[in-house]
């Protein structure tokens, strides 16, 4: 009688246990932490610019900390969304990706330090349109890899995939002359597929075979660069700057040189927080290269922390892609790991002079509102599917 009690006791148990649904708040930690921080380093690096130029030296920290609030409680209305909902609309955002930057083309269009990629807005404010590619792309290649089913497992079924990605990447080249985020929109098509496809050997080839072209080609234009006619190519010059910046430390490679001088006077612990000298000479040195602001501050030291922060980040990210419910949510989730992966990787590259200079932004550090709230998007998603995967 007494076995028999216990093992309706057990019984009863068991069919009580409950699933739950999982919420990922190390990613969320890892976020507020890494927006904090950015908000502390831009105050730092922007405080003198911000007094010279507006009078103020919180400008650009008080604008930075209200596009952060709007982007948390935006974040956490897209967490609350069924993120299935977007494979119905894919396919029109990736169309209104492409018509917001045509726009950029017509008199809405703004020139800012030389480049046309952004749209005026009202109340002073811009938005940069290539962003909203971004979130395209992650949330299309997923919907036609899970519609192409094993197809996806050919060449043809490759070269489709990646054609969406591909001209993606075209329009936001050629609408708005930004390589950097064509780059990035076109690498998260590869990397979706990468993930999806069974065999690894023909990506890493390629890859490889792409490394070998591209430094023979930089070392035939090294050797031809001397005698070329520049004129008003700017990409060329920033060739020309990531070959030998010392040379051109006045003009065109002034900015990489002040950047490099800022990582070499900090040392291994830095000179202490607000204590940099280069960001007075720097120029937007709240955008791009504030990587170089906190290796001067907070010295080697600090950039790896920074670092180890990204790649908790990344690694969370991976987490919920492999635990997601389906192929679509864990399709998302490796997109959005691949931008910010990329833009981390290409970011410090660019500071460290390791590439030619793009124009791309520290993720969750650097100064732009258009970024940090389609940033905040991304995480959202990243949070509603992780807010699908079940325990018991």
């Amino acid at each position: 009688m007494p076995k028999d009690s216990s093992k309706l006791k057990r019984t009863g148990r068991e069919k009580t246990k409950k699933t739950i649904r999982y919420f990922d708040y190390s990613l969320l930690a890892v976020l507020i932490f890494l927006m904090c921080f950015g908000l502390v380093m831009l105050y730092s690096a922007s405080a003198y610019s911000s007094m010279v130029k507006y009078g103020d030296s919180m400008h650009f920290f008080k604008r930075q900390a209200l596009f952060c609030a709007v982007g948390l409680v935006i974040m956490y209305v897209v967490s609350r969304i069924d993120y299935h909902i977007y494979a119905k609309y894919a396919k029109y955002i990736y169309g209104l990706a492409i018509f917001m930057m045509a726009l950029v083309q017509t008199p809405l269009g703004i020139e800012v330090n030389g480049a046309r990629r952004w749209l005026k807005l009202p109340f002073d404010q811009q938005l940069q349109p290539s962003e909203i590619a971004k979130i395209a792309a992650i949330l299309l290649i997923p919907v036609i890899v899970c519609k192409m089913g094993k197809e996806i497992n050919s060449l043809r079924g490759v070269v489709r995939v990646l054609s969406w990605g591909g001209v993606l990447a075209g329009c936001v080249y050629f609408l708005t002359d930004n390589l950097s985020t064509a780059i990035i929109v076109f690498g998260i098509s590869c990397v979706i597929v990468f993930v999806v496809h069974p065999r690894t050997a023909p990506f890493i080839g390629i890859v490889t075979v792409g490394f070998a072209l591209l430094m023979a080609g930089v070392k035939i234009l090294g050797s031809m660069i001397q005698t070329s006619d520049l004129g008003d190519n700017f990409r060329l010059r920033r060739i020309i700057v990531w070959l030998a910046p010392e040379k051109h430390a006045s003009d065109w490679g002034y900015q990489v040189m002040q950047g490099l001088y800022a990582i070499g006077s900090g040392g291994f612990f830095g000179k202490g927080l607000g204590s940099s000298v280069q960001k007075t000479v720097i120029p937007e040195v709240q955008n791009d290269m504030i990587l170089s602001v906190i290796c001067e501050e907070l010295g080697v030291f600090g950039a790896i922390m920074v670092l180890m922060l990204f790649g908790l980040l990344l690694y969370r990210l991976l987490f919920i892609s492999q635990n997601a419910p389906d192929i679509y949510g864990s399709l998302i989730v490796a997109g959005i790991f691949a931008h910010i992966a990329l833009q981390v990787i290409l970011n410090v590259a660019v500071v460290l002079n390791l590439i030619p200079t793009t124009g791309i932004t520290l993720p969750f550090i650097s100064y732009g509102g258009t970024s940090i709230l389609f940033l905040m998007i991304e995480m959202g998603l990243a949070l509603g599917v992780s807010n699908r995967i079940k325990l018991d």
